[in-house]
């Protein structure tokens, strides 16, 4: 079962060479604008080996060096599958911590906090106690010192890692917001150890990471001139979440408003990448501004939008002088004139737009997204949760079931997580009132009524919910869902509640893909034969639950592709919903959404009144879904009127999945 398929979304855009370069010539003439060693792997597993490796080895060097090796440990969450990894080479005897002396990089300052919520305490379980370092040789701010004591207690920190020699190395990840540690946005490179004020991402973050609502203001942590003065650094940063900070802290100038960009001041700085983290570095998002291309339609798409934006001109509008005086002369070469070129890009974009998703029948389909036949089709739209399905392709999926195809709705997880308690007491207070009058007001129901409201009532920040509780909250999103279905016109019995086992944890923090997942996604596949698929390619989801379930929908199609016939008729187009949309340069189908369409799709997306103004999971963007998803769709249709084509009041785009075999 392969279980990291959407990792392959990344690769089909951009050649390797761009990404892992042969040789110090080609490495060097690709990275001219980097100004710190980047290393870029396929994905994150990939990326998180390449930096489990290159720590082992300095553990190593320096342990044979000097008899001891001097770490300073970040505890972000970036660095967790490094940290896991880490464990699995020295259970398989690769690397030792014996001689390791630790350092935690910065621990949240609240008196009241508990072990289990600060960075010490996850260092510990996700690290230190699974290797052999010696508990002696694990130091930590005093996160429970009195603020009376501060200064006193950071020169020690200091001085105790002064003792040892200094920092070897240090390890930490870099966070979308540029901080390290407890650096925040301001940080003077020459700050010490000291007491600092935390800033609402990093409140946020911790919340999120940490389960807690009540996050303190203040976290005792290394400055970066600490940080810096280590002889090595290895830092991290995965995912498209992560892609612009990236860019930022690797090709811009140092500026205290990023604090990781001040590692272009260490010599032997090392930053590791994945492949969807490195998209906005200029060898992967403008190549040919440092090599010769390998161009492609794609590329050469890209390169065609790049410069309609640098030019504030429309495809048709650019002139031979354009290309030659911003690097696209090649393009020039390869097809004679500047006016061949943009024939062709304005054509590619135009034949993206259609109003028919699923295919238009008795049309001339050559220059179409979607074939003509079969019409009509089965499709299957996969929606993470109980309302991406309208958030993202809402008008899409009211135009394949006004076009007559026999579309069914898949709801992967329950969503239950994301009903807050207010809504659920709401509705347990209707039932209340109504149980009389309907004849359930029984014995049972009241125990069970007054369970919910006491748990409700005293719940602690964090707790996952009662069994009855969380199964009361599925069926209010799936009782949302089911209204949303019905108001755009999907059959009742096309309606599918998955419930991936993996998401029922009860809690933030979610489980693996297994084999259980994959089954369940498989056999409604099996059962429907789709002749098109939709599914969620957002991989900037900041919970991951995006990812996972686009996994288990691509684990259970490259199965089918080896099992069934039919699989290799199936279509897969990948929707992208709140947190981002998919580059113009590389949509396949652009579907117009018209001014009433757009308010359709909105009053769609209400009907999940639980994730309205209460829904706690909105992410670092306040704002509400549909909110951003018109946003979103109203700056598709502004960018391709831009480039000269058709001006529409909205656009839903897709990108088509190719499985790599």
């Amino acid at each position: 079962m392969k279980t990291n398929l959407s990792s392959q979304i990344k690769l089909e855009r951009f050649p390797r060479r761009y990404y892992s370069p042969e040789g110090e010539v080609e490495t060097t003439t690709l990275t001219r604008y980097e100004k710190i060693t980047t290393r870029i792997g396929e994905s994150i597993v990939e990326g998180v080996e390449m930096a489990a490796a290159e720590i082992a080895s300095t553990i190593a060097k320096y342990v044979k060096k000097n008899g001891k090796c001097v770490i300073a440990f970040g505890a972000g969450d970036s660095t967790l599958p490094v940290y896991a990894q880490l464990v699995n080479l020295y259970t398989e005897g690769k690397v030792s911590f014996k001689n390791v002396i630790a350092f935690n990089l910065g621990d949240i300052f609240n008196a009241e906090l508990t072990d289990s919520a600060s960075t010490i305490a996850r260092l510990k379980e996700q690290l230190f106690d699974k290797v052999d370092i010696n508990p002696d040789n694990i130091h930590t701010p005093a996160a429970l010192t009195s603020k009376d004591d501060i200064y006193e207690a950071c020169r020690a920190y200091e001085e105790a890692i002064e003792s040892c020699g200094g920092l070897d190395l240090a390890v930490f990840e870099i966070t979308p917001t540029g901080t390290i540690a407890f650096n925040e946005p301001g940080t003077p490179s020459t700050s010490g150890c000291r007491l600092a004020l935390l800033g609402n991402d990093s409140k946020h973050r911790i919340a999120t990471s940490y389960h807690c609502e009540n996050v303190p203001n203040m976290a005792i942590t290394l400055g970066l001139a600490n940080i810096l003065s280590a002889r090595r650094i290895v830092c991290m940063a995965w995912g498209e979440n992560s892609s612009a900070t990236v860019r930022k802290i690797v090709e811009e100038k140092p500026s205290d408003a990023m604090p990781a960009s001040f590692i272009q001041m260490h010599n032997k700085a090392k930053l590791l990448i994945d492949l969807s983290a490195a998209e906005k570095l200029t060898r992967i998002c403008h190549p040919w501004k440092v090599s010769s291309c390998e161009w492609t339609d794609k590329l050469i798409r890209r390169a065609i939008v790049w410069l309609c934006d640098i030019t504030g001109k429309p495809i048709l509008k650019l002139t031979d002088k354009d290309y030659n005086d911003h690097g696209l002369n090649e393009l020039i070469a390869l097809y004679g004139s500047a006016y061949n070129v943009n024939i062709k890009i304005f054509n590619d974009l135009q034949h993206t737009i259609t109003g028919w998703p699923g295919g238009k029948p008795n049309a001339d389909d050559t220059y179409r997204p979607e074939r003509a036949k079969p019409y009509p089709k089965r499709v299957i739209v996969f929606s993470p949760h109980p309302d991406d399905d309208v958030i993202s392709m809402g008008g899409t999926l009211k135009r394949l079931v006004d076009q007559k195809h026999d579309v069914h709705v898949a709801y992967e997880t329950s969503g239950n997580i994301a009903v807050g308690d207010e809504d659920t007491l709401r509705y347990v207070m209707l039932m209340d009132k109504l149980g009389d009058a309907f004849g359930v007001d029984t014995e049972k129901y009241r125990k069970l009524s007054t369970e919910i409201h006491s748990f409700i009532a005293n719940k602690v920040p964090g707790e996952p919910d009662t069994l009855d509780i969380r199964f009361l909250k599925t069926k209010i999103r799936e009782c949302e869902a089911t209204t949303a279905c019905n108001y755009i016109g999907v059959k009742p019995e096309n309606v599918h509640f998955c419930r991936l086992p993996f998401y029922e944890t009860g809690k933030i923090k979610k489980g693996d893909l297994q084999r259980e997942d994959v089954d369940i996604i498989k056999n409604l596949i099996s059962s429907v034969k789709p002749h098109q698929i939709f599914v969620a390619g957002d991989l900037a989801d900041p919970h991951g639950t995006h990812r996972v379930c686009t996994d288990a929908v691509l684990a259970a199609v490259d199965e089918l592709l080896d099992e069934t016939d039919w699989m290799k008729e199936c279509r897969i187009w990948m929707y992208r919903g709140a947190w981002a949309e998919w580059e113009i340069d590389h949509i396949e189908m652009a579907v117009p959404i018209s001014p009433e369409e757009l308010r359709f799709k909105r009053n769609s997306i209400l009907k999940h009144q639980s994730q309205m103004e209460n829904a706690p999971f909105l992410g670092d963007d306040d704002r509400l879904f549909w909110q951003r998803a018109e946003e979103r769709n109203r700056n598709t249709a502004v960018l391709y009127s831009n480039l000269g084509l058709a001006c529409y009041e909205a656009i839903e785009a897709f990108v088509e999945y190719h499985p790599i075999k």
